[in-house]
């Protein structure tokens, strides 16, 4: 189960990523993206990675608010799309999918921004996740 999350949280992270170069991102583009690059799939790993991409789509203005708030000293405009991409799917795991640990999310977001980021992407990602999960979850 965890590889099934793992590799369905790193494609739906690639599709929102992709989603970012689009000049009307829509979850529609997003599953368009997801489709036409992921051509070996399991159900499994469709159904979280689709279920993450509706749900940021769902949810982006107000986890692009709270991500603001927790970026101290940061417009959201000027995060970089790596990290704004990470940044809405981790906090989007954090306050809404119950069945995963808040820990789990952050590690998670922090794993993607050192394999997609550059050297000092985790770091940031890190500290905005920690300060989310300070401020707007249920105990970590």
């Amino acid at each position: 189960m965890v590889k099934v999350r793992r590799v369905g949280r790193e494609r739906a992270f690639q599709a929102l990523f992709g989603c970012n170069f689009h000049k009307d991102p829509a979850v529609e583009i997003a599953k368009d993206i997801y489709f036409h690059f992921f051509i070996k799939r399991s159900k499994a790993v469709d159904r979280f990675a689709l279920e993450l991409i509706e749900g940021v789509f769902l949810h982006k203005d107000k986890l692009d608010q709270i991500i603001s708030s927790a970026a101290k000293n940061w417009k959201l405009h000027r995060i970089a799309k790596v990290e704004i991409t990470i940044l809405r799917l981790a906090v989007y795991e954090m306050l809404y999918r119950t069945d995963v640990p808040v820990k789990v999310a952050i590690n998670e977001g922090i794993e993607l921004s050192k394999k997609y980021g550059d050297i000092k992407s985790h770091k940031f990602v890190n500290g905005v996740l920690d300060a989310v999960a300070k401020s707007h979850t249920k105990s970590t």
